[in-house]
């Protein structure tokens, strides 16, 4: 019996990037030294290789040179910031550990040896946006893209189809459906599809051939015995080929797989927030929490003398809502009603409340009755952004009526959330409003990133300012 060797090709954009990373350390090197009128010596290219080093051996950790076809460049530049993040402390600490930081003190000062964990991301950055921007316009003209195909007609067949054509920065190319299944059987290929239809012994060809790089298999779970035969005719060639389940019947939230005890799993409602994301999240609330909390102290102040001299009863309003995993919490606000519920039913505000104190409807509508909890963020049990946290009394009557709801309090509730800025804030009187809240809810929790926390952020100011449904 014949045997085939199958060899692992190494990238040769995977090599130009891992040189462009190199270039990029010793460029913001030499361009934080100039910025501080220092020569780079012995002790400084040192350093440099010394990052080069604990930089590719991080890499190889966060997986920042593995194949990156059919993944969003913002997600590249992301894991390539987070590996220099991750590397530099561990760079400072080798600088003490073997007295680098003495030679090199002579010759960068403090703020240039700062800066240069500033400059050298920042051109690795640049320089991996170029390439990437460039690699772009290529495959973008048909060079260096991967020939894929999909095993089964089928609807969510179709769809991945259309992700590949609405992203050809990917790399990838749809050359066909490939399905054994009787014509009545499988749904017919729309218009707007492009690729052939074929049968399996097709696809073992052009997947032999070489035609065909990566292969998605897009039947129904239930087909388990089709596509046991389907994947044993494929180990015959060498295409990495791809089990795409049909989750799409279930409300999937944020899903991943995982392993257990060697045996793999795939969440369908699961918390976002774990490893790098759930450190990179609380580092975002600390930090612009704290930022925000010095500049907001003198406002608070004149904001709690003013609830103090118009109206009688505390200053700080305490009430009970449902946090993270549906535990309870005590969120923290200004006291911007004469009543204070807290128990079985609360009537949430309306347009021209009677129960309003003479400044709480500015308080409300400016959103300044809001400001105390930055203290939940900094304690941990609230987020900037999240699903804002309801009173127990309406999640009481809502998840009853609604399915998915109680899956917001999959994430720490937040100041401010996706459905807040998207036209979705103050009284939700009518169960479509609840609805369209909950499902910007679920779609934050599925599309978190970094940057959308901060897009809310941003926007946040200009709902603010509008005082739309606001009362």
């Amino acid at each position: 019996m014949s045997s085939r060797r199958i060899q692992q090709h190494t990238s040769l954009l995977a090599i130009i990037l891992r040189v462009a990373d190199v270039v990029g350390i010793f460029a913001g090197l030499y361009l934080a030294a100039s910025l501080f009128g220092m020569k780079v010596g012995q002790a400084g290219i040192t350093a440099a290789i010394s990052a080069v080093v604990m930089f590719h051996l991080t890499a190889e950790i966060t997986g920042l040179y593995r194949s990156w076809h059919g993944v969003s460049g913002e997600r590249e530049l992301f894991c390539a910031g987070m590996t220099w993040c991750l590397c530099a402390p561990g760079l400072v600490l080798l600088g003490f550990l073997f007295d680098m930081l003495g030679p090199l003190n002579a010759e960068l000062t403090r703020g240039g040896a700062l800066a240069w964990l500033a400059t050298a991301p920042a051109c690795m950055l640049a320089l991996r946006t170029a390439l990437r921007l460039y690699q772009r316009r290529r495959r973008a003209k048909g060079h260096n893209v991967r020939g894929l195909a999909i095993v089964g007609c089928t609807e969510i067949g179709f769809q991945l189809a259309r992700n590949i054509e609405k992203a050809p920065w990917s790399g990838l190319r749809t050359v066909g459906f490939f399905d054994d299944r009787p014509e009545e059987r499988r749904a017919a290929k729309p218009d707007d599809v492009m690729g052939c239809v074929g049968n399996i012994d097709e696809l073992v060809r052009q997947a032999a051939d070489g035609r065909v790089h990566m292969i998605y298999i897009t039947l129904p779970l239930r087909a388990e015995n089709r596509i046991k035969t389907v994947l044993a005719r494929l180990a015959d060639t060498t295409a990495s080929v791809y089990l795409v389940p049909d989750f799409y019947v279930y409300e999937l939230l944020h899903s991943r797989w995982i392993n257990v005890g060697g045996l793999p799993a795939v969440s369908i409602f699961e918390n976002p927030f774990y490893g790098v994301d759930g450190m990179v999240k609380r580092i975002l609330d600390v930090s612009i929490g704290s930022l925000l909390l010095l500049g907001a102290a003198v406002p608070m102040a004149i904001v709690a003398l003013a609830v103090k001299l118009t109206s009688r009863g505390p200053v700080f309003f305490k009430q009970k809502r449902y946090g993270l995993d549906g535990r309870p919490i005590d969120v923290w606000k200004f006291r911007s009603m004469k009543v204070c519920e807290n128990g079985a039913v609360v009537t949430q505000a309306k347009k021209n409340d009677s129960r309003l104190t003479p400044i709480g409807g500015f308080l409300r509508k400016t959103s300044l009755d809001e400001l105390p909890q930055l203290f939940n963020v900094l304690e941990g049990t609230m987020s900037l952004v999240g699903p804002r946290p309801h009173a127990n009394a309406h999640n009481e009557h809502f998840r009853k009526q609604i399915q998915g709801y109680m899956l917001r309090h999959k994430v720490k509730p937040g100041i401010t959330g996706l459905a807040q800025v998207s036209g979705w804030r103050g009284e939700t009187d009518t169960l479509e409003k609840m609805e369209k809240r909950v499902e910007c809810d679920h779609q934050y929790i599925r599309d978190w990133s970094p940057w959308l926390d901060l897009k809310i952020l941003f926007r946040t100011v200009f709902t603010v300012l509008k005082r739309q449904n606001a009362y």
